[in-house]
């Protein structure tokens, strides 16, 4: 099945971390999905991944926007994979409705706040469903130092 890595925030934002999973994907030739939980998140990462380096930016484009399935970043609001991505980054409380149903990705992120309470439910229920659904599921977990470790 689907690797599916749980990335626990505790010291950076998802603004800070996001741009950079980005960036390492398409640095692999894979095609992106990034699943906000609402209109309005979907809007800001628009707008970061457009702004957050002065000598750079990231190519992707909002559901709606353009023909979906040539975007190389995709961001959107809605369930599917318009942009026969090869992973899937799930953000602000979105998770897949259906675990089962994610084989085609490479590999899912899904991104949570572990300083919001209701953010730590959302991916423990998360887990639940996607080690029930037969995902490689692996948890990272902040360092002080902002790196990212696996944990066992």
């Amino acid at each position: 099945m689907t690797e599916t890595l749980f990335y626990h925030l505790e010291k950076r934002s998802l603004e800070e971390i996001l741009p950079g999973l980005v960036e390492k994907s398409r640095a692999r030739g894979w095609k992106a999905l990034i699943r906000a939980d609402t209109a309005d998140r979907a809007d800001a990462i628009d707008s970061l991944l457009w702004t957050y380096d002065d000598q750079s930016f990231l190519a992707h484009a909002q559901a709606g926007d353009g023909e979906a399935a040539g975007q190389p970043v995709l961001i959107t609001v809605e369930d599917g994979n318009p942009n026969s991505a090869e992973i899937a980054f799930y953000v602000g409380g979105a998770a897949p409705a259906d675990w089962s149903g994610m084989g085609g990705l490479a590999r899912i992120v899904l991104l949570f706040d572990g300083r919001d309470g209701a953010a730590l439910d959302m991916a423990r229920a998360a887990w639940k469903e996607a080690k029930g659904a037969g995902h490689d599921v692996t948890y990272w977990k902040e360092t002080p130092s902002g790196k990212f470790e696996k944990q066992n």
